[in-house]
């Protein structure tokens, strides 16, 4: 689709990695699809900010995987790429794991009723088909025990390969499929609890391979 004409320019002190993620969501929930071409002149008046960041967060799409580019011609956005995105599921189904399996000791009361609280919110996006909601509770969910075990290296991967994961998964989201990740997120909550590392480890990974049959060439 076209770039919206009536979304709020964001501040001029944005910081690059503010441009990146804007534009990371848009292609991710469909804002600009797959083949459209995206322009940094046209990016930058629609974000509010100089050209500089819109070219530096398209060099990191590029390394992501969600754009396509070359000198001199112009950068589109790329289709889903069924063995890129199956590759991009491993990585991250290993890293979750690792960094659930270190966060387990580290993770407080408060860390997991704000894990309950984010599963309550995606099982209600389920129940009436709110993608963006329940990716966006997802992300929280998830996101919990990454930021407890800080391992900024598994961090870096996970920030490079999620986005790929997460234009198959707005279709999961969409349909009564999540149940399914509403029962493993309440499992994965259940052994961190319990200080079952190795449980949460096993169940967290199995909670990304749940996207193997969207990636069924």
């Amino acid at each position: 689709m076209p770039i919206p004409q009536a979304s709020p320019s964001l501040a001029r002190s944005l910081l690059r990695d503010d441009v990146y993620s804007r534009l990371r969501d848009a292609i991710v929930d469909g804002t600009f699809a797959p083949g459209e071409q995206l322009r940094d002149r046209d990016l930058a008046d629609w974000l509010g900010v100089s050209r500089t960041p819109v070219r530096e967060a398209l060099l990191r799409l590029h390394d992501a995987g969600l754009v396509a580019s070359a000198p001199g011609r112009s950068t589109t956005v790329t289709p889903i790429d069924v063995c890129a995105t199956r590759d991009a599921r491993s990585v991250v189904a290993a890293m979750h794991g690792l960094v659930v399996r270190a966060a387990v000791p580290l993770l407080t009361a408060d860390d997991l009723e704000r894990m309950r609280a984010a599963n309550a919110r995606f099982s209600r996006a389920i129940d009436v088909g709110d993608a963006d909601r329940a990716l966006a509770a997802d992300d929280e969910l998830h996101g919990i025990p990454v930021t407890a075990a800080g391992n900024a290296a598994a961090r870096a991967v996970l920030d490079q390969y999620m986005p790929l994961l997460r234009r198959v998964e707005l279709a999961r989201f969409a349909s009564l499929a999540g149940h399914r990740s509403v029962d493993l997120h309440a499992a994965l909550i259940e052994r961190c609890a319990a200080g079952d590392a190795p449980g949460a480890a096993a169940v967290s990974f199995e909670t990304w391979e749940t996207l193997d049959p969207l990636l069924a060439t």
